[in-house]
């Protein structure tokens, strides 16, 4: 449909936004206190592993939901939603493997996916913002 040219611009588009959302993922790891941290922050980059994706990104979701969760319970001024995230995350991660059927319900579910990762992607964003927000200034 975007022809050889658009399908190109279409994908890089596509691979630069996942590299934002890797590196706020990442950087959610990082703001964290390192005994709450559930994986390396790094490890969030095997988003980008073909085919394993599709099932690794279920397990960073839940270590950055369940790492933010339990900073969370270390800094209640994080204050987190009672899911923590993960009906967004792990709703995308599940409608993302939906839209792997070469079906009008594979095209569906590929719609939902990419609304659902938005709005994970702006909770992790929100949550970066208020982990930011609670660390200490140097020099003070």
């Amino acid at each position: 449909m975007l022809g050889p040219f658009g399908s190109l611009i279409a994908v890089l588009l596509f691979l630069i936004l996942v590299a934002l959302y890797c590196r706020d993922l990442q950087r959610a790891l990082a703001l964290v206190r390192p005994e709450a941290r559930k994986a390396r922050p790094r490890s969030v980059w095997l988003m980008f592993l073909l085919p394993y994706n599709f099932i690794e990104d279920f397990f960073i979701v839940a270590n950055v939901m369940a790492s933010l969760r339990a900073e969370a319970r270390h800094d209640p001024r994080l204050s987190l939603p009672r899911d923590a995230g993960l009906v967004s995350g792990w709703g995308w991660c599940a409608a993302q493997v939906v839209s792997l059927i070469p079906h009008p319900l594979g095209s569906a579910a590929g719609l939902l996916a990419i609304v659902l990762w938005v709005v994970h992607w702006r909770f992790v964003r929100s949550a970066n913002a208020r982990l930011a927000a609670q660390q200490p200034h140097h020099g003070e």
